[in-house]
């Protein structure tokens, strides 16, 4: 391989479509990132209240719902979200852009409920008996005393759910959804230069995911100090 003409057609794909990467494949890379994380929290501090509930029953349903999601590969959660969500929502003629978030989302909120309920249980059981002690009632002691101390462990294992989602995103390209292993695709079919391409998405997932691990660092580091 002459590398001199491969990195001279690496640098025309750069210069050409600079925009297909970044403006269209990165943006909805973060976006689906954003959106299985921001919603796969919400979902996932509901299971994990719901697991650490009095309810058996609601235990063992939400227990067999983790296992599921954490037991069968991301991809095959892609595909049933794509085939499934539509079926299961015909009236809303749910968009395979939709469809992915969703399965995506699924997927987020099964890795965050475990983040969440391991967060809570990590705070020493004396802090709630103090606070039940003092007149609070359950979920006041949650709210005011033991979910503030569970942040320090529950954020940086967010972020880094934040940076798995980013990669996980790339099994999207399967339904051409714009991310950035779409741009690959499209600009591939163009200049029939896989090398070159795969390399592009290669160096920007690279700078995405170290800038956002060394955030991750820092923030454990100040939170450990606090």
């Amino acid at each position: 391989m002459d590398l001199v003409d491969f990195f001279e057609k690496f640098i025309k794909i750069v210069t050409r479509y600079w925009d297909v990467f970044l403006i269209k494949g990165l943006s909805t890379t973060l976006a689906l990132s954003a959106i299985a994380v921001f919603f796969g929290a919400i979902i996932g501090t509901l299971l994990a209240f719901g697991k650490m509930g009095k309810s058996r029953i609601l235990r063992g349903v939400i227990t067999a719902y983790v296992e599921i999601i954490r037991g069968t590969p991301s991809l095959l959660q892609v595909y049933v979200g794509y085939f499934v969500v539509p079926l299961l929502l015909p009236s809303l003629n749910v968009s395979t852009y939709a469809s992915v978030a969703i399965a995506l989302t699924i997927n987020s909120s099964a890795y965050v409920s475990e983040v969440i309920r391991s967060g809570i249980q990590a705070v020493d059981k004396g802090q709630t008996e103090a606070a039940r002690s003092l007149g609070l009632t359950q979920s006041q002691a949650m709210i005011k005393v033991v979910l503030p101390q569970a942040v320090k462990n529950i954020l940086p294992a967010l972020g880094n759910e934040f940076i798995t989602i980013i990669k996980e995103t790339s099994l999207a390209s399967t339904f051409f959804v714009g991310d950035l292993m779409t741009s690959y695709l499209t600009v591939n079919g163009k200049e029939f230069l896989p090398l070159q391409c795969l390399l592009i998405v290669g160096i920007i997932y690279f700078i995405l995911t170290f800038i956002l691990g060394r955030g991750v660092s820092a923030l454990e580091r100040r939170l450990s100090h606090d």
